[in-house]
């Protein structure tokens, strides 16, 4: 059995962060989820309200002996908008806020890094507002956000296209 370690990433919905660390080689599990707030075991319907303070994410599992953490962090950078501070494309609130939630004091430094790089790199005219945050408890998503673009792949794309996540994304990083 391969060790495995945890990274936990806020990218606005869910459903539109799992496809692309669960393509990536080494990653063992994308879980949908809630992180961040102080509500035990939240609905859907809370974390969406904005009541329950935490934030939708996506929990990651992987090989670090086949995928490093920074290859994580360049597939998170690569599918949010981090200048965005009101929620993720056409989702507002702050449980569609960007966030980088760390399991160690590798990963925060590594996030950091990450995060400064790419705020010197020119990519964006505005300041970047994705936080490096400590990780608290996970809480995953119902069934049925599990793997929602492979259960649901029409409405997934029409979604993810209607969101105008699609097009900043092509505009930001090419095909």
């Amino acid at each position: 059995m391969p060790h495995t370690e945890i990274a936990t990433f806020a990218g606005g919905c869910f459903w539109c962060m799992e496809p692309p660390f669960e393509k990536l080689p080494g990653v063992a599990s994308v879980t949908s989820g809630y992180m961040g707030g102080s509500t035990e075991r939240p609905t859907y319907e809370e974390v969406s309200s904005g009541a329950s303070g935490h934030l939708e994410v996506v929990q990651v599992a992987y090989d670090p002996s086949q995928v490093a953490y920074e290859q994580l962090l360049e597939a998170f950078w690569m599918n949010v908008d981090p200048t965005q501070a009101d929620g993720q494309f056409a989702d507002k609130g702050q449980q569609y806020h960007t966030a980088i939630f760390y399991h160690t004091d590798e990963q925060r430094a590594q996030a950091q890094a990450s995060k400064q790089r790419l705020a010197q790199s020119g990519k964006f005219s505005k300041p970047l507002v994705t936080e490096i945050r400590p990780a608290t408890a996970f809480y995953p998503a119902e069934a049925y956000h599990q793997d929602y673009y492979k259960k649901n792949p029409i409405h997934y794309k029409l979604y993810r296209a209607g969101s105008g996540r699609e097009g900043f994304l092509k505009r930001t990083w090419g095909e």
